[in-house]
C-alpha cells in the first residue's frame, strides 16, 4: 500500500514537471517580430503593463484587480486564437497546453495567495502566456493581406 502511494505520488510529480518543461519550451518559440504590442494596444490589453510593472519596479498589485485584468485578457486573446484566421475554429495542441498552463497558474496564484508567498512569478508566468497567444494573433492578421489595412485596423473590423 505505501508502495503504491509512493508511486502514484512520484507519477503525478513527474507529470507536471513534464508538463512545466513542454510549455515552457512551446513559450520559448522565438516570432519574427514583436507583434502582442500592436495585438495588445489594438484590444486594449492589460498585460504588458502589469508585466512591465512587476518586472522593473516590482509594484504590489491588488489581487481582485490583477485577476480580473488577467481573465479579461485571457478570454479577449483565446477569442482572438479560435477566430483570427482559423479556418478549423480550434486550438492547437500547443495552444491546448498553454490553455491548460495559464489555468494551472491561476491556481498556483490562489494557493500562493492563500498561502501569503510571492506572487510575482505566478504572474509572470500568466503574463507570458498571455503574450504568446497574442503573438500567435498577430503572426496570423499579419499573414493576412488586406491591402491598407493594418492588423489592429482588421481586429477592430472583428
Amino acid at each position: 500500500m505505501i508502495i503504491a502511494t509512493l508511486i502514484l505520488i512520484l507519477s503525478t510529480a513527474m507529470f507536471f514537471f513534464y508538463f512545466q518543461v513542454t510549455c515552457q519550451k512551446i513559450l520559448r518559440r522565438q516570432f519574427d517580430q514583436e507583434y502582442f504590442r500592436s495585438i495588445a494596444h489594438a484590444n486594449r490589453l492589460e498585460f504588458p503593463s502589469l508585466r512591465k510593472s512587476l518586472e522593473e519596479f516590482g509594484a504590489p498589485v491588488y489581487y481582485s484587480q490583477l485577476r480580473s485584468m488577467l481573465k479579461c485578457d485571457f478570454l479577449a486573446l483565446t477569442y482572438l486564437l479560435k477566430h483570427v484566421e482559423n479556418a478549423n475554429r480550434r486550438y492547437s495542441k500547443e495552444e491546448h497546453f498553454l490553455l491548460l498552463y495559464f489555468r494551472f497558474q491561476c491556481l498556483s496564484l490562489a494557493v500562493r495567495r492563500l498561502l501569503r508567498l510571492s506572487n510575482s512569478k505566478a504572474i509572470l508566468s500568466m503574463t507570458t502566456v498571455l503574450q504568446y497567444f497574442a503573438n500567435v494573433v498577430g503572426q496570423r492578421v499579419s499573414n493576412v493581406s488586406f491591402a491598407n489595412l493594418t492588423a489592429a485596423d482588421y481586429l477592430l473590423s472583428l
